[in-house]
């Protein structure tokens, strides 16, 4: 790419994260920020006591570290920013969690319109698909299945059952996710080597999804000694009663495994249960009393069957169950899983669902399945996610940083993915996004 020239070099700013204490993400490295540097841009950095890299790595790269990012032509972000932040006519991208109305979230986009800022939403910088482009890949899935694996320690050991996953530690308690995999190495030896206690066998972990949050999840599973399931044959495997204490059972499912149409008449069809899933009927019901965890990385919304309801869990669950932890790693509130009554996040990431009473209290002791709900998964693996993150990000700068401030809605020039993340232009609803309106009254 050509360096930009010294008259009209446009100035990217990057903001602290301050949604909690656990979000250390960035939208650029230090080493993205080089590159832009070298490309002609200058870079303006807030600075921030827990990044994941310090403000010197930023100033090394180039960048100048300073509170005020008001002459910046954007400011990048990860999570929402709050309402006195903005400044009239500011440029901003990040995700802004706003498609769905989500209520919380109005005030700050209120203050956007009054302001006549323009709001870019990487959540949709998608193709002709609807696929996303700028994501944070499978770290979601990475780092869920070691907080399911360490919460699996966990639970195990107050139910009386020592384990190898207590050995484990939390996916942000390690330097990296190197160093978290030659501990997971460690374990997966020891379970080859001694076995796990008797009364766990079968150990069977099932996977809602197969997309690129379940292959991080599956990842991170597949370094333990492992035999794989099919869903169709998992009953009747379990009434085999020939199972390996020194191995874990993994079984994925499909769309097709989790639903039937509820016309008995008919077959399953992908295409038309997407498109008209009230057509069909939930059955994953039928899997919970086979599964040690299920670690859920399925997208859902409301008219789509649920995996896990309240009633299920209140007619089914009991002490002896084998279900022992929820991996809620899409992490719907009373979506999917219907126990999962709130999102959680890496200060306290897990609480028990106790079935008669209907109600969640913190930790794993309690009598029903442990719900593993951290909404900000990837925040977990900060350094790695953020780089995964900033070399999806970088190709889109040069279009981003090219907008006309003056131009009319009609004239922008952006490319057609970034024109559909375009949820406010100076101040005004686009088009595609003016239903939200009446979420703001």
């Amino acid at each position: 790419m050509p360096r930009l020239s010294a008259h009209s070099r446009p100035r990217i700013g990057v903001r602290r994260e301050d949604k909690n204490d656990w979000e250390r993400r960035v939208p650029l490295t230090p080493d993205h920020v080089k590159k832009l540097v070298q490309q002609g841009y200058d870079v303006h950095v807030q600075p921030s006591k827990i990044r994941a890299f310090s403000d010197r790595e930023y100033e090394a790269s180039g960048a100048t570290v300073q509170e005020d990012l008001s002459s910046c032509n954007m400011v990048f972000a990860i999570k929402e920013i709050p309402s006195e932040f903005f400044w009239k006519g500011g440029r901003y991208m990040f995700f802004a969690h706003v498609i769905k109305g989500q209520r919380h979230n109005m005030p700050m986009l209120k203050r956007m319109l009054e302001l006549g800022c323009t709001l870019l939403d990487y959540e949709r910088v998608v193709d002709d698909k609807n696929r996303r482009l700028i994501p944070f890949g499978n770290y979601a899935g990475l780092a869920g299945m070691i907080e399911t694996f360490y919460t699996l320690g966990k639970r195990l050991e107050w139910e009386g059952m020592k384990t190898p996953f207590l050995a484990l530690r939390r996916p942000l308690e390690y330097g990296d996710l190197g160093e978290a995999r030659a501990a997971l190495e460690v374990v997966a030896k020891w379970i080859a080597a001694e076995g796990l206690p008797e009364k766990l066998s079968p150990f069977v972990v099932g996977f809602a999804g197969y997309g690129n949050v379940s292959k991080g999840a599956q990842e991170i599973f597949d370094i333990m000694p492992h035999e794989d399931v099919s869903p169709a044959n998992l009953d009747a495997f379990m009434k085999t009663g020939k199972f390996s204490r020194n191995k874990l059972y993994k079984v994925v499912f499909y769309e097709k495994d989790m639903v039937v149409p509820a016309n008995k008449n008919a077959s399953f069809d992908l295409q038309g249960y997407y498109q008209h899933p009230e057509k069909y009927r939930g059955t994953f019901e039928q899997y919970l009393p086979h599964l040690t965890s299920l670690v859920n990385c399925i997208y859902w919304d409301a008219r789509y069957p649920r995996l896990v309801t309240k009633k299920w869990l209140r007619e089914n669950w009991n002490k002896n169950s084998r279900l022992k932890v929820i991996g809620d790693v899409s992490c719907d509130i009373e979506g999917s899983v219907e126990c999962t009554l709130d999102a959680t996040d890496p200060g306290n990431p897990i609480f028990t669902y106790l079935p008669k009473e209907d109600k969640a209290i913190d930790g794993f002791k309690g009598d029903g399945p442990v719900v593993m709900a951290v909404d900000t998964l990837p925040s977990e693996l900060p350094k790695e996610s953020s780089a995964f993150f900033a070399d999806m990000l970088m190709p889109f700068i040069p279009d981003i940083m090219a907008m006309d401030p003056s131009a009319s809605l009609d004239k922008v020039t952006l490319p057609p993915e970034l024109m559909k993340a375009l949820i406010v232009y100076k101040g005004k609803l686009t088009p595609e996004y003016e239903y939200i309106s009446k979420h703001l009254q």
